[in-house]
């Protein structure tokens, strides 16, 4: 079985999409442990976040409930909502007087139309039931990948290929594993190794600039503080820059959530080792992250809808 997030123990992945009648779109949803410690680093021109803000390493609340990825811009974020009520009907959440407030951040893909119906954009139900797919996948479970979840209406170079879901992982010593889940949607193509980085791929249509957004969510087994996650979060942006060209451009609303689910410690004996500790772990954090959008684009398979073919791009060397 390939490498995926899920490797890392205890975090679970939800899909749910519509295709056909007009809808191509979807949303997929993290589900880490309850205790998870998480963060975010948005670098895109154009985000469409819900709840970023609650992840600062400053504020009150550092553990993270679930991450939602959706389809949909800024229309689909309210499939948070339906995460978060399954989240307070399964008791997960920060506590509060009279019960539990999850904490739910979102982000969201532009694919609105490319179903051939606007208005064909993932709702509340769509995001409870992503998460009960999440909490019924099982532990170390395949996770589906390319036209599936928030990744069934992604597309790539400009609108000119099929783009997706795609997954990967990476062992470290000690026990350590980080992962990651990748959703490109993506104004730039795919970068292989020893390829020339371009400003945009001179054989594509010089048509209207697509609106984008790759999403990722990096996991890890380690204990990583809410300041380390943050900082995971932001290295992981690296992956983006390496497996795609151009990449955090003003189209693209570029987004990495960081997941620590505190089961495994790492080596802090000194200042020296806490400091490799980390690099290290960062490192793979971004290594997960390039594979992972590689898959998403070799998983993608090719479709066609009333507003257009979108066809696969085909292998890409990782």
């Amino acid at each position: 079985m390939a490498s995926k997030i899920t490797d890392v123990p205890g975090i679970r992945v939800g899909h749910v999409q519509r295709i056909g009648d007009g809808w191509l779109s979807g949303v997929t949803v993290v589900l880490p442990p309850p205790g998870t410690v998480g963060s975010v680093d948005v670098r895109g021109g154009g985000p469409g976040t819900h709840e970023t803000d609650a992840l600062d390493p400053t504020t009150l609340v550092p553990t993270v409930d679930a991450v939602v990825l959706t389809g949909g811009s800024a229309f689909g974020l309210v499939t948070s909502r339906g995460v978060q009520r399954w989240c307070e009907e399964h008791g997960r959440g920060f506590a509060v007087p009279g019960g539990v407030v999850p904490i739910v951040p979102a982000a969201a893909i532009f694919d609105l139309g490319r179903g051939g119906d606007f208005a064909a954009r993932p709702d509340e139900a769509m995001g409870y039931e992503a998460a009960a797919a999440a909490a019924a996948s099982g532990e170390r479970a395949d996770v589906g990948r390319g036209t599936v979840g928030a990744g069934t209406g992604a597309v790539i170079a400009r609108g000119a290929f099929k783009g997706g879901v795609g997954t990967a992982s990476i062992p470290l010593d000690g026990g350590v594993v980080v992962g990651a889940l990748a959703v490109v949607n993506a104004l730039g193509k795919p970068v292989s190794p020893g390829d020339n980085a371009e400003v945009l791929p001179p054989d594509l249509p010089a048509g209207p600039t697509a609106l984008n957004t790759t999403l990722a969510v990096v996991a890890t087994n380690a204990v990583l503080d809410p300041a380390e996650c943050k900082r995971t979060a932001s290295a992981a942006h690296a992956g983006l820059a390496r497996a795609l060209s151009p990449s955090h451009t003003l189209a693209d609303g570029d987004t990495v959530f960081a997941l620590a689910t505190g089961a495994v410690g790492l080596d802090r004996s000194s200042e020296q080792a806490r400091q490799v500790s980390l690099i290290t772990l960062q490192s793979a954090a971004a290594e997960a992250v390039r594979l992972a959008v590689l898959n998403g684009v070799a998983s993608a398979g090719p479709i066609t809808t009333p507003a257009g073919t979108f066809p696969a791009y085909g292998p890409v060397q990782p």
